[in-house]
């Protein structure tokens, strides 16, 4: 088997300081330069075949996923990652890198994509894409999910800004928040755009007395969200439905709440979701926003890791966009609030409780989906933590 060591010096020395050690797959390694940091172990020279076949963050990302580089402590990879600065590097070293890394590669057809992985396909924010994408990321056994979201199954912002101490209490807080926030009263006609396992659905309904139409693009989602109506006797106030929020036409509604939906809509349809949510609401008629929001207007979109492997064509936009659309279809917002930390915190319960979990939530997912969601849920974290994304809910009502 080819050998690491040309590639194991070149790394020496092209990066001469170090905040991380690297064991390769024939015994050689190299140690970080400031006594400590964590170990990346490359474990296989298909590490360095990915890497070859997609430079960057999509090839270390597909190495990650498949194993073939393990990390002995995901959250300090994840600080290095953040804050490490490397020095420019030349163009004859990035190529005596790659030499080395051909060589330590060897004679070997290129790697396969892990089968966690998905390139949408078709043109972006059709029906039928915006629906493959969305059961690459929910449609695993939502007992899965339940490992680390707990009983409430709600996957979205808790707040434990205002007291809650535990995550289920802190999740109740933010469905209580949006029902009062929508002033709901008994009788009226809800609709919740994305509603996942149903946790809204059921606490306006029980606590609030009202009808609750819920739609996701998810067959298990809808599924659980039924069952769980049933088994709370809610089954006559509630309607749960696969269905795309273009798909709902000539419907009125008293209210509508949107949770954690409106970063899978994207730039080119923003507008055509503002315009359809009025369309189904009066004179008067109450919005809840709630989405994650870019900080910076400049930033960029999510990377090739999360776009395969996490929330395909998720595109997470600046608030003022949001509400820029909210306006132009006849919105008049009222409230605006933010939950930053909010947010980092429920990650933070969230990456906890599937680390406790690992051996089921393997068994349920597999090993790919497992590394995705550690990984996923510390850069989620990492990013509400240093500022990239904030998270709001914004109360309108539809103007006269």
């Amino acid at each position: 088997m080819p050998s690491a060591t040309s590639l194991r010096d070149e790394i020496a020395r092209v990066f001469p300081d170090r905040p991380f050690a690297i064991e390769f797959w024939d015994g050689s390694s190299l140690p970080s330069t400031n006594g400590g940091g964590p170990t990346f172990r490359v474990q296989s020279r298909k590490a360095v075949a990915h890497a070859l076949r997609a430079p960057g963050q999509l090839g270390i990302g597909r190495a990650y996923v498949t194993g073939d580089i393990a990390l002995d402590d995901l959250d300090a990879a994840m600080q290095v990652v953040t804050n490490w600065q490397p020095p420019p590097v030349e163009r004859k070293d990035q190529a005596k890198l790659a030499l080395a890394a051909l060589r330590a590669a060897g004679p070997m057809l290129p790697p396969s994509p892990p089968a966690a992985e998905l390139r949408p396909k078709g043109r972006l924010h059709t029906l039928t894409r915006d629906a493959r994408a969305v059961r690459h990321h929910y449609d695993l056994p939502p007992e899965f999910f339940e490992l680390f979201l707990g009983e409430t199954m709600t996957y979205s912002c808790a707040i434990f800004s205002h007291g809650a101490t535990t995550l289920e209490d802190a999740q109740r807080t933010k469905l209580d928040m949006v029902c009062t926030k929508l002033n709901l009263q008994a009788g009226q006609r809800v609709l919740d755009v994305g509603c996942g396992w149903g946790s809204w659905v059921l606490h306006a309904a029980k606590e609030y007395d009202v009808h609750v139409t819920g739609i996701t693009l998810s067959k298990p989602q809808a599924r659980v969200a039924r069952e769980r109506a049933e088994a709370a006797g809610l089954a006559q106030k509630v309607d749960i439905r696969v269905q795309d929020y273009r798909e709902l036409q000539g419907e009125q509604f008293d209210a509508i709440a949107s949770i954690g939906m409106v970063e899978h809509v994207g730039e080119p349809q923003i507008d055509v979701y503002a315009q359809q949510l009025r369309s189904m609401l009066p004179s008067g008629g109450r919005l809840l926003n709630h989405g994650i929001a870019r900080l910076n207007p400049k930033s960029p979109e999510p990377g090739p890791f999360s776009e395969r492997y996490v929330f395909p064509d998720g595109d997470p936009l600046p608030l003022s966009r949001v509400e820029l659309a909210l306006e132009r279809a006849g919105f008049e917002v009222e409230h605006v609030e933010g939950f930053r930390d909010d947010y980092a915190e429920t990650l933070r319960h969230w990456a906890r409780r599937l680390d406790d979990n690992l051996e089921e939530a393997t068994r349920l997912a597999g090993p790919e989906r497992v590394r995705v969601w550690r990984l996923y849920l510390r850069a989620a974290r990492n990013g509400f933590e240093t500022g990239f994304t904030s998270i709001y809910q914004v109360r309108s009502h539809a103007a006269s």
